[in-house]
């Protein structure tokens, strides 16, 4: 990563902007870990990231870590705070309540990585693709 000579202060940033930088963080995760896996094929890579990226899966997935109490309160709060950030459009495929907690699972991962906790961060996102790969093979294909 490149190196700044001003810090960002991590625990100011809007919420918005921290999720900005969680869902790059977390379609870079996702891309390796596809490709790990063995899928290369362009199309299959495409319709399998959208199983783990969507905001559908996303919801899911912060849900599941809230009931199963897998987060510190320092991280419950970025998820609220995210949660509640307004940003004024909702994709047509989605609707108001999936969405934000896309957004807050997303601003979690960017605050994580913001923050240089990389230990936690990929904690995290290991739950995430087995929350998501326990979907899949389920009744969710």
């Amino acid at each position: 990563m490149l190196q700044y000579d001003n810090n960002i202060d991590v625990k100011q940033l809007n919420s918005l902007a921290l999720a900005y930088m969680g869902d790059a963080v977390y379609e870079n995760y996702v891309r390796h870990h596809l490709l790990q896996n063995g899928k290369v094929r362009p199309n299959q890579l495409h319709r399998e990231a959208t199983k783990y990226v969507s905001a559908k899966a996303q919801s899911q997935v912060i849900h599941r870590m809230l009931s199963d109490q897998l987060l510190s309160e320092e991280e419950i709060a970025v998820v609220m705070r995210g949660r509640n950030a307004k940003s004024g459009s909702v994709p047509k495929n989605t609707d108001v309540q999936t969405y934000r907690y896309s957004t807050a699972f997303e601003a979690l991962l960017g605050y994580l990585y913001l923050l240089k906790q990389e230990a936690r961060l990929e904690e995290l996102i290991i739950t995430s693709f087995r929350l998501v790969e326990e979907k899949k093979g389920g009744n969710n294909q």
